[in-house]
């Protein structure tokens, strides 16, 4: 079953919409000491009430018959730095996404030296590639070659040139890199990290599975979408990029057992709530599938299955940020915003937390 998925909805709202101001500060450099020790800010979306305690304190929130949503994409090491074959020039390379035949998506600093045919080689040669074509929105398709006999596979030679693509507001590189990766990250494939769910232990997680609640795994592979802002006056003039996802029967069957016996879908991040949403049909039933999806989700869209989210606080007029809103509210959401800015939470990739319930 292969499932191609574009939702939209009519709206007459702009970009400037979902600005807010945040003070550089409170872009979160690196994460907290213990993951499950960030903030929580906890929102109930019929009373608009919020309350404040740590990440730990979410098992309180949960109900024996909860079903946890997770995406076990792992980040791979997708930054590579080269030179052009050509002319030794520097070059670096974003690997986005995989096509059947091997061959990558990429972005390419600086674009001016990745025409069709030219080629590149990273690693002092370990790693060779050449440009297929230009891809939309100027994104390069690049197929690339190695020693077959030395590396199983090209995410063996990723590990050992590449470097884990950091989000460009993050540029402290003190984290170590196991700290961009959450604990049941299992599936190579992302350029980014699904970061919600950053803030689980495993020991957390044991915690919540032996109190009854259920747990399972989706597969989002994060891509360009994560990097591009919204450029467009109009939201829904925004193109979505797609991105594969894959949920199976196993998780699709328990899901509808568990929300046909009054238990929530509770989605961890954006990422989970955009396959579980692209998978539901109209009466909230989560179907089995993979491939890929552009769902674009912003205020007017109808939520078919998650009933609450766990999500990170995102850039101002971001799709995140206007995805959180279509759960809450656009005026609920910005002024949740502002408030937690007067409360100094941490903002992105490893700053604080908010449970949407």
């Amino acid at each position: 079953m292969n499932l191609i998925v574009n939702e939209r909805t009519k709206t007459e709202l702009r970009t400037s919409d979902f600005y807010y101001d945040l003070p550089e500060e409170l872009i979160a450099q690196t994460p907290a000491d213990r993951r499950d020790m960030s903030r929580l800010l906890i929102l109930d979306r019929e009373s608009g009430e919020r309350r404040h305690t740590h990440f730990h304190a979410i098992k309180d929130e949960l109900r024996p018959e909860d079903m946890l949503v997770v995406n076990a994409s792992k980040v791979i090491p997708a930054r590579l730095f080269g030179k052009t074959e050509k002319n030794g020039r520097e070059i670096e390379l974003l690997l986005l996404r995989q096509y059947d035949n091997g061959e990558w998506e990429s972005l390419v600093r600086p674009g001016k030296r990745a025409k069709v045919g030219d080629r590149f080689t990273f690693g002092d040669g370990i790693l060779s590639g050449e440009v297929i074509e230009v891809a939309l929105g100027g994104n390069r398709r690049i197929a690339f070659s190695y020693d077959r006999e030395r590396f199983t596979g090209i995410y063996s030679v990723l590990d050992a040139i590449g470097e884990l693509p950091l989000p460009p507001y993050i540029t402290s590189r003190s984290a170590a890199p196991e700290r961009y990766q959450t604990v049941y990250a299992k599936v190579e494939g992302s350029a980014a990290a699904p970061t919600a769910g950053l803030h689980f232990t495993r020991e957390l997680l044991d915690e919540i599975r032996a109190s009854g609640v259920g747990y399972a795994e989706v597969l989002l592979h994060i891509g360009l979408g994560t990097f591009r802002p919204v450029k467009t006056d109009r939201i829904e003039d925004h193109l979505m990029h797609r991105e594969h996802f894959c949920i199976t029967e196993a998780v699709a069957s328990e899901i509808n057992a568990r929300r046909a016996a009054g238990g929530r879908l509770i989605a961890i991040g954006t990422t989970s709530c955009r396959v579980l949403e692209s998978v539901a049909d109209e009466n909230g039933i989560v179907h089995a599938g993979e491939g890929e999806t552009g769902i674009f989700i912003y205020p007017g869209y109808r939520f078919k299955a998650v009933d609450a989210l766990v999500t990170n606080f995102h850039l101002p007029e971001s799709t995140l940020l206007m995805l959180v809103s279509a759960l809450a509210g656009k005026d609920t959401m910005l002024d949740v915003y502002r408030e937690a800015v007067e409360m100094k939470y941490r903002f992105f990739s490893f700053g604080d937390a908010m449970l949407i319930q």
